[in-house]
């Protein structure tokens, strides 16, 4: 039988160096290029960690507007919220393929302390993204980490890569993603990577618990606005590991949590804790056919649904990491591997900064 369809659909692709190493923009874009037919120009995008060590210890806000009055509502809100050290254009070139992009601007933030007297640095900041949001019409944060950064935009990623000039940045995390939108728009704002503080998400897959995440998310203050299922696994990192205080191997088992019939068979003290986290964190298990790449200050983590209906293929060489929907996007770019592995389902795989490396 002849299938001209996708293969699962949307295509991504992500590596580190777990020694700090960065490496140039031009890399990460060969692999997502491999993989050009899982997408279809309706989104793709970036995210890069390590590419303002000048201003590291400020809040890089990447933002698009849809309009000036958009930006200069939003420009008002940052005079009042925080000290703004320096904004400009994200630079950007005319690239076939790339049309209509919004206002991209860049603004690096520091939080005045007046502003925490009851709230964490981090949960202030959170809350501005969410307001920002939800009541500013036209305003949209891609990305709002310290020393970092997410690029996206309408296109097959290739081509936004090239856009945003990514050849001009190093990184010692590279995430991307190519889009294949089924249920929800092809817009700037809902192209891949889902960003929050210096979390990222790129994902191949449909999250279809969407409805249950998001209401348990809002329950915590967080607004979801960006109308995709993708941007609910964002927030819940940041819930389940900065707020909660969750290992990140906790928090990763309660997304992808066991089948009751395998936490049956465990031994008492593992079994003890997959039943508590089932049962304070049902509400984060993430159904559906999924496999996503997360991106966070000191690492990259892996993930699959837990029974692998979406394909990932992972690989080490020296001190790198790679993780790809396919095992030729990561050959693309590193053809002598010492390690390549299909992790299974459920089954993460994290990479890690060394101790002592910025």
């Amino acid at each position: 039988m002849k299938s001209d369809g996708i293969p699962s659909g949307c295509a991504i692709s992500g590596l580190m160096s777990e020694d700090g190493r960065r490496i140039g923009g031009k890399v990460i874009i060969r692999s997502i290029a491999c993989m050009h037919d899982r997408s279809n120009g309706l989104g793709g995008g970036f995210a890069a960690y390590g590419i303002y060590p000048k201003r590291k210890d400020m809040y890089a806000f990447h933002m698009m507007f849809d309009n000036i009055q958009a930006k200069e509502n939003t420009e008002e809100f940052f005079k009042d919220h925080f000290n703004v050290d320096k904004d400009e254009a994200i630079p950007t070139q005319r690239q076939n393929g790339i049309s209509n992009p919004p206002i991209l601007w860049r603004y690096f933030l520091e939080v005045p302390e007046n502003k925490l007297e009851f709230l964490s640095e981090r949960d202030y900041v959170t809350k501005t993204v969410m307001k920002i949001h939800s009541e500013i019409d036209g305003a949209f944060v891609a990305s709002s980490g310290m020393n970092m950064g997410a690029f996206k935009g309408v296109g097959y990623p290739e081509d936004i890569g090239s856009f945003y000039k990514l050849e001009d940045y190093s990184a010692y995390i590279w995430t991307s993603h190519g889009r294949f939108p089924t249920n929800t728009p092809g817009w700037w704002g809902g192209a891949h990577p889902f960003t929050l503080l210096d979390w990222s998400v790129v994902h191949n897959g449909e999250i279809s618990s969407y409805g249950i995440n998001k209401r348990y998310l809002e329950m915590f203050g967080y607004k979801l606005e960006l109308r995709t299922d993708t941007e609910v696994i964002a927030y819940m990192f940041d819930l389940l590991v900065r707020k909660h205080k969750l290992p990140i191997e906790k928090a990763v088992e309660a997304l992808a949590a066991p089948f009751w019939k395998d936490i049956d068979r465990m031994e008492p003290q593992k079994k003890k804790m997959a039943i508590a986290l089932r049962q304070v964190y049902g509400s984060t298990l993430l159904n559906g056919p999924f496999s996503i790449i997360i991106g966070h200050n000191r690492g990259m983590i892996g993930l699959n649904d837990r029974i692998k209906l979406r394909p990932m293929t992972a690989a080490r060489k020296d001190d790198m990491l790679y993780m790809a929907s396919e095992e030729s996007a990561i050959r693309e770019i590193a053809p002598d591997l010492d390690e390549v592995w299909s992790p299974m389902a459920g089954t993460p795989v994290f990479g890690t900064l060394k101790a002592g490396v910025e």
